[in-house]
């Protein structure tokens, strides 16, 4: 995909997140919509995936590791063929393949539980060095969100891939800087997050979450990266595309209402409209 193609693909995933959450009424929208670009270029770019076949073997493994975002997540499955969109609208109904957190046993496309906050760089830490001792070529790929740092897990399975020289393993830190209480400069500053990952040995590489030419070219990078693991610091923004959820900690964990949501979807067709005349 083209830059633009992606960025139109980004825009549905964000009013497939606003619509899941709203039907639900109960979810996260403001980090799902901030690595919706994210979720974007791994699903529709990055990733070796076959939706006919989700769990072939030499696929590249993905673990949402905070797996409250999972209406993003979604969303991309859904859109990139893995089930039908109309699921969405399911999202945490009884009787849903489509939880509040994933589950790798009723959803096509999860290759992980998830939704304890620290463990997905671990599981995916796992996972690429079960690649390394088999001699498999599939890639692994982790998202987590910046207050998730304080999570001490999360460097306990930094401290081992870098030991492990796990070069077919990616970070992806979501750094939109809101938590659930608030900044997380306030809450637990995890600044500088670039040289923390440095000192545990991996190669850091920062860019805009939001801006697909770079992390087409972060991603490249990663790839090319030999001999010790990648961390992509993302820059992004929360509540991403939606005007009054962006930068608002107010919208982490909670769904509009019928004329939020409405408000919320006429944002979104504006900006597939501006797209749409490029």
């Amino acid at each position: 995909m083209n830059t633009l193609e992606l960025q139109k693909q980004a825009n549905e995933i964000r009013k497939g997140i606003v619509t899941a959450v709203h039907a639900a009424k109960a979810g996260h929208p403001g980090g799902s919509l901030s690595a919706a670009d994210i979720y974007t270029y791994l699903y529709f770019e990055e990733m070796n995936i076959d939706p006919k076949n989700p769990k072939k073997a030499d696929r590249d493994r993905f673990v949402l590791s905070k797996g409250h975002t999972a209406p993003g997540l979604y969303s991309a499955l859904a859109y990139r063929g893995y089930f039908p969109v109309e699921d969405l609208k399911t999202l945490r109904h009884l009787g849903s393949h489509l939880q509040g957190h994933p589950c790798m046993q009723h959803t096509p496309g999860v290759d992980m539980c998830s939704g304890s906050l620290g463990q997905g760089v671990s599981v995916a830490t796992g996972m690429a060095l079960s690649a390394k001792l088999s001699n498999e070529n599939y890639r692994v790929y982790s998202l987590l969100g910046d207050g998730e740092l304080a999570e001490g897990q999360v460097w306990e399975a930094a401290m081992f891939a870098g030991h492990k020289k796990l070069d077919n393993l990616v970070v992806i830190v979501d750094n939109n800087n809101l938590q659930i209480d608030g900044p997380v400069t306030e809450v637990c500053n995890p600044y500088p997050i670039d040289e923390k990952f440095k000192a545990f040995n991996f190669h850091v590489i920062n860019c805009d979450a939001h801006n697909f030419d770079e992390l087409r070219a972060a991603f490249a990078e990663a790839r090319n990266t030999k001999g010790m693991p990648t961390a992509i610091i993302a820059k992004s923004l929360k509540g991403k595309g939606v005007s009054f959820m962006e930068n608002n900690v107010a919208w982490h964990g909670v769904a509009p209402n019928d004329e939020q949501y409405a408000i919320a979807m006429a944002d979104l067709e504006k900006v597939g409209e501006a797209l749409c005349q490029k």
